[in-house]
């Protein structure tokens, strides 16, 4: 009962999906990973326990070669089930594996095939991925709601909710905060971390025009941006010209891996994120918020798409709205002055985190509806 797992969405490329099909590969019994070429994917590839077969591409489409080649490794290595990482658009490839030989298909779905949903042309492509699956999965709430009315009756009766889960014994309060403030100089100051790729959907540019508000309420405030991405010389400019690059500190890009230290670093967590290009580019869900949750922290999170289901407003941390700087300053000025405060919202946030979002319970979902 071996799962082939067909993605775009796997390390050494970096992102939520990629961290959430990587873990779930280790729930698995038995997996085979068909996916893209990525830099230093072979050095990746060997450390891991199962094998990973790269197409030639840097992006799988379903194309009638790539679709060849999907059947290929699905034979050469007995799969029978077939996972597809995120449903559009490789989940139109689910008629041609059935007739090889798939008996079970798992197609799951993002942020991305919201929009898909709402687009005419992607949505009858999104109807025919959910007919050729046996379950269309969705990560939050708020997704099922936009995806099942562009499913079929019958498909929309086989969606599962199926949600990253949280390495609790990674992601644990003194995993490693003090060290990285120390090698940053933030030693002895009250520090707000973002932890995401650096682009307008997650918030970054709300933070650093909040920030004069917060360093005028609690001096000494310091911004930790954690991680790379296209907007990095935007947000550079943005701090020297609201006065605050004094108190912005960017990392660049951290692997996955490390990731955890640098969470831990933070007194409070911030990722004001928000939807973008007319209500296409949502926040699906957010698993880095659950993460500094299982660090301790208190989390302060911008009210778009599914973000919703990583917060209890008012007892694990805040839902802000994203496009008030002024309102997530008060509210990031208010925690960093309360340090109980702050200490019983993460405390309720490691414990949620524990009872609610253990890998082992998506694990559980994923192999069921896979039958393994």
């Amino acid at each position: 009962m071996t799962v082939l797992v067909v993605t775009n969405d796997f390390p050494p490329r970096q992102g939520g999906i990629e961290t959430f099909v990587r873990s779930l590969c280790d729930e698995l019994p038995e997996v085979v990973v068909y996916t893209s070429r990525e830099p230093g994917d072979a050095a990746y590839d060997a450390t891991l326990p199962f094998p990973v077969v790269r197409d030639r591409s840097s992006m799988l489409l379903p194309t009638a070669r790539v679709t060849k080649r999907a059947v290929q490794v699905m034979r050469e290595y007995g799969a029978d089930r077939v996972l597809f990482g995120a449903a559009a658009p490789l989940g139109l490839m689910g008629p041609a594996l059935r007739r090889a030989g798939a008996r079970t298909i798992v197609a799951m779905t993002h942020g991305h095939e919201t929009w898909w949903a709402g687009v005419p042309g992607a949505r009858r492509a999104l109807r025919r991925i959910g007919d050729a699956a046996d379950t269309v999965t969705t990560v939050s709430s708020w997704c099922e709601e936009q995806i099942v009315p562009a499913l079929s009756p019958a498909a929309a009766g086989r969606v599962r909710r199926l949600t990253p889960g949280v390495d609790s014994t990674r992601f644990t309060p003194g995993c490693g905060g003090e060290q990285v403030r120390k090698g940053l100089g933030l030693e002895g100051v009250p520090v707000v971390a973002c932890v995401s790729r650096l682009i307008r959907r997650k918030g970054q540019d709300t933070l650093i025009r909040a920030w004069p508000r917060v360093r005028r309420s609690v001096p000494g405030a310091t911004l930790l941006l954690v991680g790379g991405g296209p907007d990095r010389e935007y947000l550079e400019e943005l701090a020297v010209s609201t006065g605050v690059s004094d108190a912005v500190v960017f990392t660049g890009p951290v692997p996955w891996a490390d990731l955890p230290p640098y969470v831990d670093a933070a007194d409070v967590f911030a990722m004001p994120c928000r939807t973008r290009r007319f209500g296409l580019e949502p926040e699906a869900l957010g698993i880095v918020t659950l993460e500094a949750s299982a660090t301790g922290k208190p989390v302060v999170v911008g009210d778009s798409g599914g973000a919703s289901d990583t917060v209890l407003h008012g007892t694990t941390g805040y839902l802000v709205d994203p496009y008030n700087p002024a309102a997530v300053g008060a509210r990031l000025s208010e925690l960093l002055a309360n340090t109980r405060h702050c200490e019983a919202l993460g405390a309720a946030g490691r414990k949620w985190v524990e009872d609610e979002w253990a890998w082992s319970r998506s694990g559980a979902v994923l192999r069921d509806l896979l039958g393994v």
